[in-house]
């Protein structure tokens, strides 16, 4: 990645927070996006969509997403350390087409988890002008944080057009879609994925106020305690309590969380997460509830709560239930650096034997693991994690991947397995071990992936057609 960073501005953070995209457009000639897309057009005519091997066979795409204006702007939302993940896909919209319906897409390599807090993001470039007659990528702002169709579609239609050159960073988790390509024309659209490595300490943005109520324009605030949890979160500080609450609006709060309105539920689980302790008992019996989205919410509120909801959390991990244990894990997980009391629980939940649980454990071990002291010993932390690299379903394999990535230099004893696992059977669990090796940075840690790396660059150097089928290889890689 680039050294230099075009930031954010504070208005343009929050505009990301509320609506769950940033749009940014890097200053190369016309000919860069016009070469792009005539080899796009040769990649779809000689060889069809190669998939995440677009980028080896276009490398000028990578002068993209190095720019220092979105490099500014994924920093701002993913923190200084991100990722450009393995997942790369030309979405060709061709004359006359249809479009799609309004979705969210699943998670590469991992089982299909969300996430308000943004730890994954697409990146999406256009090497051609796309006008709205064309299908650009429509999206539904501020929708991200919604899980229903219903409660989506609520939101007003966004079409993304823009001129070569334009990127929109989006939230991972943004309802969108291709709209009909009405036009005589081709429409391309490039996505790749990127992912945090480092839970915020600090703004990475142009930050002049760490005030949330300081930037708003008097519009009427549809999820207030939300998005300035999400503010908060992303300069690195710890949950901020509401005090004066009293139980009877505990009580309503509770009674809200427990109805059928999906944006009522947001409103109530953030302003119980706001509450502290005094809601923490009421929350405890949601978190046990049969309904999979009552137990959802609970968790996002017991997770903004903080430090007071961590025994309960833990004392959950020990149910007999397994969705609880699993919702447990997750709300943890998502809690970061005020949940370190629980990393032995967690250490323990990595070996349960429900894969849900596994695998939100086993994210959570990452997610903390990376924020602990340094004197604090992580050695069973990283065991456990290195066993999980073995596990039978590839998305927890994945996630220990990730997480000893985001331990970094602490993983160093998970080097000779995470070089057996650069040979995993899936190709997400084999980019993630490369990249906890590259994280790991130690002498033996870059020697084993440069060996790997350069046994796989000379079978693809032979000759043109080899290439081409190198290329093939590094989709499986």
């Amino acid at each position: 990645m680039s050294n230099h960073a075009l930031k954010l501005t504070d208005e343009e953070m929050r505009d990301f927070i509320i609506n769950g995209y940033v749009k940014v457009k890097v200053d190369f000639p016309p000919s860069f996006h016009e070469n792009a897309y005539q080899q796009l057009d040769a990649m779809f005519e000689q060889t069809g969509n190669l998939g995440n091997n677009v980028l080896p066979l276009i490398p000028e795409i990578q002068e993209v997403f190095d720019h220092p204006v979105v490099h500014g702007a994924m920093q701002g939302v993913l923190g200084e350390n991100y990722a450009m993940h393995s997942h790369r896909y030309c979405h060709f919209n061709q004359q006359g087409s249809e479009g799609q319906d309004f979705h969210k897409d699943s998670y590469e390599g991992d089982g299909q988890i969300r996430r308000h807090r943004c730890r994954w993001t697409m990146a999406l470039y256009y090497p051609q002008d796309v006008t709205e007659d064309m299908g650009p990528t429509a999206v539904l702002p501020g929708s991200q944080y919604y899980e229903t169709g219903e409660s989506a579609h609520e939101q007003p239609e966004l079409a993304l057009c823009g001129e070569a050159g334009t990127v929109t960073i989006v939230h991972y988790d943004l309802w969108h879609r291709a709209m009909p390509n009405q036009s005589d024309k081709k429409r391309y659209m490039l996505k790749f994925l990127f992912i945090r490595l480092d839970e915020p300490q600090t703004p990475l943005w142009k930050s002049d106020t760490d005030n949330w109520h300081a930037l708003g324009n008097g519009e009427e605030s549809e999820h207030p305690e939300l998005w300035e949890s999400l503010w908060d979160w992303s300069y690195g500080k710890q949950n901020g309590t509401t005090n004066g609450v009293s139980h009877t609006e505990v009580d309503t709060l509770i009674e809200t969380l427990d109805g059928d309105n999906e944006r009522d539920r947001l409103n109530a689980a953030y302003r119980l997460g706001r509450v502290g302790a005094a809601a923490v008992p009421a929350l405890k019996q949601m978190l046990h509830s049969k309904s999979d989205a009552i137990r959802e919410y609970a968790g996002y509120a017991l997770s903004l709560t903080g430090a007071p909801a961590v025994p309960t959390l833990i004392d959950a991990l020990q149910t007999t239930d397994d969705s609880v244990r699993a919702s447990a894990a997750f709300a943890l997980a998502d809690m970061g650096k005020a949940a370190q009391e629980a990393l032995p629980a967690l250490t323990t939940a990595a070996q349960d034997p429900d894969e849900w649980v596994r695998r939100h454990a086993t994210e959570g071990l990452g997610l903390i693991g990376q924020q602990v002291s340094e004197d604090m010993d992580l050695s069973e932390v990283v065991q456990v994690l290195t066993s999980g690299l073995r596990d039978d379903h590839y998305w927890v394999r994945d996630n220990a991947a990730r997480a000893l990535a985001k331990l970094g230099t602490i993983a160093e004893p998970a080097i000779p397995t995470l070089v057996t696992q650069l040979e995993d059977e899936n190709r997400y669990v084999r980019f993630h071990a490369a990249l906890a090796l590259k994280q790991i940075k130690t002498p033996e840690a870059q020697e084993a992936l440069f060996n790997h790396l350069f046994r796989f660059a000379l079978v693809c150097a032979n000759d043109t057609r080899n290439a081409l089928l190198g290329k093939t290889w590094i989709k499986n890689w």
